[in-house]
């Protein structure tokens, strides 16, 4: 299935995606996506129903029918730092060891195609298309060989970033350079896992004004979904609706050379295999 949320921003109401694109309204079905929505029950009640019965909604997904954040009441918007090894490279950094942990605050959440925020003052602003896996059944200090018994679905997260802030001004930390109003587009849709036999073999991609920068694929992930999952879940609960940007493959602002940041009035254009695309004009704050 594939499960978004549509409407006006703050008034988003739950749906999903039929076999012929239009969207069908699952409000008399479900409050939101979102919560025990997500759990392995939630998601059955789902499948089982006859979606030609449900409501139509007018307009199309993503052109005159805006749709929000794929899912929502995110508890933890957890991150992966430095997760595939030429992106490391591009970065100076080592590769990591061990999953490298950073937090985007809720508060950045935003729907896939809604205007992306230069910070004041910021020359450094960049972008990060990312895999998005969003936890259904909760859990701590779980298997990796259960890990996957866990995860309800996919989507698309474009992990935008201000370099300076990240870089020179976190002491070490990263989070006060990633969690801007609006660094966190997340959808469009929000595709099960049934759906996604191999989350270790989707090609992800990213654009800037027509311009392909990020061409990648999670086949080169230092730690595989599986792996996170389990290894998230030693340091804290994993609760239905938690996301997890898995990382970001090269090609980065920061990568190039010399590094290009976003200014205000681009467009950046980024999507997954299977999972959909985003689009999103950049505006000064």
């Amino acid at each position: 299935m594939k499960l978004l949320r549509y409407g006006p921003k703050g008034m988003e109401k739950p749906g999903l995606l039929d076999a012929q694109g239009h969207v069908r309204d699952l409000s008399g079905v479900v409050p939101d996506i979102a919560g025990d929505t997500l759990t392995p029950a939630g998601l059955a009640r789902i499948a089982r129903l006859d979606a030609a019965a449900l409501p139509l909604v007018p307009g199309v997904a993503q052109q005159d029918l805006r749709l929000g954040a794929c899912v929502g009441q995110v508890g933890k918007f957890i991150c992966i730092g430095l997760n595939y090894a030429d992106h490391a490279a591009e970065s100076g950094l080592p590769v990591p060891t061990e999953p490298v942990v950073f937090a985007k605050w809720t508060s950045a959440i935003t729907g896939p195609d809604d205007a992306v925020e230069i910070p004041r003052g910021s020359q450094r602003t960049d972008w990060e298309v990312e895999l998005g896996v969003v936890i259904g059944k909760g859990g701590r200090y779980i298997a990796q060989a259960q890990a996957m018994e866990h995860v309800a679905g996919y989507c698309v997260v474009n992990d935008v970033s201000e370099r300076e802030v990240q870089l020179e001004r976190g002491g070490g930390q990263w989070d006060k350079g990633k969690g801007h109003d609006s660094f966190g587009p997340i959808g469009p849709w929000l595709v099960t896992a049934d759906e996604v036999p191999d989350p270790q073999a989707l090609d992800l991609w990213l654009e800037v004004d027509g311009r392909r920068y990020q061409n990648g694929s999670t086949r080169t992930m230092v730690f595989g979904v599986a792996q996170l999952v389990s290894h998230l879940s030693q340091f804290m609960s994993l609760q239905p609706g938690d996301l997890i940007s898995t990382g970001t493959p090269p090609g980065v602002g920061l990568g190039q050379k010399p590094p290009l940041y976003l200014v205000a009035g681009q467009t950046m254009h980024l999507g997954i295999s299977g999972l959909g695309e985003q689009r999103q004009r950049t505006v000064a704050a």
